[in-house]
């Protein structure tokens, strides 16, 4: 499976680091499987940061190998369940089963807004997965473990222009 990272530098060596905000999946390496997605975060992390250039980074996973030994928690849509994961990781509050990776929607600068609606209760569960039905939700997926990080394969980075 060919995935993409997108970040202000090349990450030919993924590692996990400890994190210091509320992500969508937790803590983890995050890449998604939409090239276009990757180029536009490699774009926001250059601008958070104010340096390093634009650049995606280019994977293969081992899938089979994944689904047979790690632990994997699937969203097929942005859904309640999907929903409720979402934002008690992005309220650190999450303390459910531990998994190797979480594979689902992510909650983009395009998303993002609806699900803070939800947060701070303007919007109960339904209204917000009605919401997010009108938008075109991207991949993501967190590898949340050295043991998935180990079925990740560096192949290539492309700096933007």
């Amino acid at each position: 499976m060919r995935l993409y990272h997108g970040s202000n530098l090349v990450v030919a060596e993924p590692r996990l680091v400890e994190q210091t905000r509320g992500l969508d999946f937790g803590a983890g390496f995050y890449l998604t499987t939409n090239q276009t997605q990757a180029e536009r975060f490699s774009e926001i992390v250059v601008t958070r940061r104010k340096s390093g250039v634009a650049t995606v980074s280019v994977y293969e996973f081992d899938l089979a190998a994944a689904e047979k030994d790690l632990a994997i928690r699937r969203f097929a849509s942005a859904d309640g369940e999907w929903l409720r994961f979402v934002s008690e990781n992005r309220l650190l509050t999450y303390c459910g089963e531990e998994y190797d990776m979480v594979i689902g929607a992510v909650a983009n600068d395009d998303v993002m807004p609806t699900v803070q609606a939800y947060l701070s209760g303007l919007f109960d569960v339904e209204a917000t997965l009605l919401a997010l039905k009108t938008r075109k939700l991207v991949d993501q997926i967190c590898l949340k473990s050295e043991e998935a990080l180990s079925l990740l394969r560096f192949i290539k980075s492309e700096v933007l222009q």
